[in-house]
């Protein structure tokens, strides 16, 4: 039987705190009248550097700060994918709220796919 890693277990119990973090943002931006695209960036980018740092040290075991340009890399990905699929789901009327909940899940396994791959990639370590 095939296990998750300890590293995606980790991601899923800062992800859940990160989560949390952006999706109280965002909500907060939508009550005070922001539209939601500029919800979704502030949010999205207050949450890169709280993400940064408990992604990097806690998640990936990295604290190497010069990677945060790859990080904000992969996380303008992720905002322009959340604005797409929010507009979508808004045209067939869906809440804005449960629009940004449906969209959460897929949105952080992307996120954790990218990051595993592209910013925090595991170091091969020669036999």
């Amino acid at each position: 039987m095939h296990y998750p890693s300890k590293r995606f277990i980790r991601f899923l119990i800062v992800g859940v705190i990160n989560t949390i973090f952006g999706y109280l943002l965002f909500a907060l931006l939508i009550l005070l009248k922001f539209r939601y695209e500029s919800a979704a960036f502030i949010s999205t980018m207050c949450g890169v550097l709280f993400n940064f740092k408990t992604t990097g040290s806690i998640v990936f075991k990295n604290k190497n700060n010069t990677l945060l340009f790859k990080f904000i890399g992969i996380y303008t990905i992720i905002y322009l994918l959340q604005i797409f699929f929010i507009k979508q789901l808004l045209d067939y009327k869906i809440n804005i709220f449960v629009a940004e909940a449906l969209i959460l899940l897929p949105l952080a396994l992307l996120s954790y796919t990218l990051n595993n791959f592209f910013v925090f990639p595991k170091k091969n370590k020669k036999m």
